[in-house]
């Protein structure tokens, strides 16, 4: 799949595309309903090519910083998301204050007609865009009967609520992965490289692959979790218990991590390897423990019952 880091990276001699816009962060069920229409669409048209236009960093960060809501997936992940899901190419727009004072037409003008060619633009049926969000689905209708493409709105009968990257990031708040797998068809994920960390868990007889969390990075509600640990090298894949959070039953750690336990394995070498968390089920929240013996009991029971949840 192509990524092109703007309008000047889209090939000069791309054909006609079908094209869908929007954040798709986390690309859940929503998106992946709007996306499959697109990829109906271009059949029905015999065009060969679904481009996504997606937006980095999210509008938020640029209008509203303070309102900016955590990002669901890196672009990379969302573009291998988005393959999945039928897409041919991805356009990310790098959206600033200039991009955010396009007008709905001049967007149109810039993006969908001069750039990406496009038969036929597919969104979702409540699609806002342009500045002050002033432009929606008729208005791309509109300028498409001008301008030579046709327009699909999409209703997302499974709710707004449901399916939202809103919802996705309610139910992480909370812990509630299986409901945030509900929405996203798969189950939440952090990914990034092992760092070593102060080897308490090697210490208690629990080694962790560390992974830290951007602040700026969705993930679960400090807790314990079940789920699996793939490395990305080798693409092995593994059960864990898993701790998000900064482990107050000790002093001095600020820095929000994921902490993978990989059951019944102390052999393995995973620093400085990538690696995908998986999370499937909530055990826990975090407790900070009076003593050690207090919290290693807790945690053979965390291991106990992470492997009857992921057997």
């Amino acid at each position: 799949m192509q990524i092109w880091r703007g309008v000047d990276d889209v090939p000069a001699d791309l054909g006609r595309t079908v094209v869908s816009i929007g954040n798709f962060d986390g690309v859940h069920l929503g998106h992946a309903h709007v996306l499959r229409e697109a990829r109906r669409t271009a059949d029905r048209l015999g065009v060969d090519t679904v481009v996504a236009v997606t937006f980095d960093p999210h509008p938020m960060a640029v209008l509203r910083p303070d309102h900016a809501p955590p990002t669901l997936t890196s672009i990379e992940t969302r573009a291998g998301l988005l393959e999945r899901a039928g897409v041919d190419a991805a356009l990310v727009v790098a959206f600033d204050r200039d991009v955010a004072g396009w007008s709905p037409e001049e967007f149109i003008d810039r993006v969908l007609v001069g750039t990406l060619h496009a038969s036929a633009v597919v969104v979702g049926a409540n699609f806002r865009f342009g500045a002050r969000a002033a432009g929606d689905v008729a208005t791309l209708a509109e300028a498409g009967a001008s301008r030579g493409f046709e327009t699909v709105g999409v209703a997302l009968d499974g709710g707004p609520q449901v399916w939202s990257s809103t919802y996705v990031r309610q139910c992480l708040a909370t812990g509630d992965v299986a409901g945030a797998a509900e929405a996203l068809g798969r189950p939440f994920t952090v990914r990034g490289t092992v760092i070593e960390g102060d080897k308490r868990g090697r210490e208690l007889g629990y080694p962790t692959a560390n992974v830290p969390i951007p602040p700026v990075d969705a993930a679960p509600a400090d807790g314990v979790y079940a789920g699996w640990l793939t490395r990305l090298d080798t693409g092995e894949r593994y059960p864990a218990a898993i701790s998000v959070g900064t482990n107050p039953t000790f002093d001095g750690e600020r820095e929000r991590r994921v902490e993978s336990y990989v059951l019944d394995r102390d052999d393995l070498e995973l620093y400085g390897v990538e690696v995908v968390v998986e999370f499937v089920d909530h055990l826990r929240g975090q407790v900070k423990f009076e003593g050690v013996e207090a919290l290693i009991e807790t945690m053979d029971d965390d291991v106990r019952r992470a492997r009857e949840l992921l057997a």
